[in-house]
């Protein structure tokens, strides 16, 4: 199972059979791509090679209506007339250079949703990651060029811009994620191999998974588990409820061969909207700052190895390793010796009540909070149990 970024290739192989069948067509072959480390986790990605056969516009309507739907059949047709409008294709240009030195255009795909009247297309950072031409194409068939108006890559969130008429835009609703539960009805909306508003259904498979960002030894936590069919090119699209309201934003299946295996992840809702402004208005998800910048695990527990001067951790009081040095002196010679005192710094308890005993657990929790916040930090002194006041700062 591999990483993939937004880059793929697909294959078409046209099979005639001779006698009485007339011919079939078959669609098949993803390009394994360079895996980021060792993750277990495929990023979904799409390619932007037009199919050779004819595929019927998406929602184009049938010769007939269909008679004696079921109440599920009628709920998938709701959710889907609601949420495609709001669903675009995004398609991109980058140039790449290769072993020779030579540049190579290169074509990739995803999906994304409309958040508002103003143009503003909320997607994944991997599908647009390095992108020199950026294009938005609507459920009617238009296409605008695209602006990047932000971008973070450990939480794998982009917002783009288009300059399209507002009645033209049909922003998405977006719902809650927070009371999400095991087992309820999930649709995905997307672009699966170039194919555009694709609608796939499941239900929500398990919750609060973890998944490595793609920034290194960072993890992306809380994500929604869905066994709704995600393939390359569902990246950046919406996760959906019975009441088409956005609830996540797909970012990765879990697979071996790069499709749909029926383990699908989205990003929390909340966490998008939690982060959308920051990344409208600065460019960029502005993280609070503790100030630390080493951690380590001592027989004491989590413990504070180094802090940034005059950081947020500093300036509060709390402690890191200390070095000592000691003089001697031999004749007319000098000796320093310089050792680590670990026994001076302050070991982690919990922060706000919650109990710490990994970094990540750590970060975790500073993550949730924001920038000029102030925490309660429980430390372990010199043997004593002891409480730092830590206003968060900003980066």
């Amino acid at each position: 199972m591999h990483l993939f970024r937004n880059r793929s290739t697909l294959t078409c192989v046209l099979c005639m059979l001779v006698g009485a069948v007339v011919g079939a067509a078959l669609m098949a072959g993803l390009v394994d791509l360079p895996a980021m480390e060792s993750t277990a986790f495929a990023q979904p990605a799409a390619p932007n090679q037009a199919s050779p056969y004819a595929v019927a516009p998406a929602g184009a309507p049938a010769d007939r209506a269909p008679i004696n739907l079921t109440p599920e059949e009628l709920a998938n047709i709701r959710v889907y007339e609601v949420a495609q409008r709001a669903v675009v294709n995004i398609t991109t240009s980058t140039l790449q250079a290769d072993m020779f030195f030579r540049v190579q255009h290169g074509k990739g795909s995803g999906s994304g949703s409309i958040i508002d009247r103003q143009g503003h297309i909320l997607t994944n950072n991997h599908v647009i990651e390095d992108a020199q031409e950026i294009q938005v194409t609507l459920f009617n068939g238009e296409t605008y060029d695209a602006q990047l108006i932000g971008a973070d890559s450990e939480y794998d969130m982009a917002v783009l811009k288009i300059d399209a008429p507002a009645d033209r835009l049909s922003p998405i609703e977006m719902g809650e994620s927070d009371t999400l539960r095991v087992g309820q009805k999930a649709y995905a909306v997307g672009n699966p191999f170039g194919l555009e508003g694709t609608l796939t259904t499941g239900i929500i498979s398990s919750l609060n998974r973890s998944l490595p960002s793609r920034v290194r030894n960072r993890t992306m936590t809380s994500m929604i588990q869905t066994d709704a069919a995600m393939n390359p090119g569902n990246s950046g699209g919406p996760l959906l409820d019975t009441s088409a309201r956005m609830i996540g934003m797909n970012v990765a299946i879990a697979s071996k061969i790069g499709q749909n295996s029926g383990v699908g992840f989205a990003i929390p809702v909340n966490r998008v909207r939690r982060f959308l402004p920051d990344l409208i208005e600065h460019g960029k998800v502005v993280r609070p700052d503790h100030g630390i910048i080493e951690l380590a695990v001592t027989p004491n527990g989590l413990t504070i190895a180094r802090v940034r001067p005059d950081g947020p951790a500093d300036r509060a009081g709390l402690r890191g390793f200390r070095i000592v040095r000691r003089e001697r002196r031999q004749g007319a010679v000098r000796y320093i010796d310089t050792r680590i005192d670990r026994s001076y710094a302050d070991s982690i308890v919990s922060i706000d009540g919650t109990p710490v005993r990994t970094a990540q657990e750590f970060l975790s929790i500073v993550d949730r909070c924001s920038p000029g916040q102030e925490v309660t930090v429980t430390v372990i002194r010199e043997g004593r149990r002891q409480d730092v006041q830590l206003r968060l700062g900003a980066t």
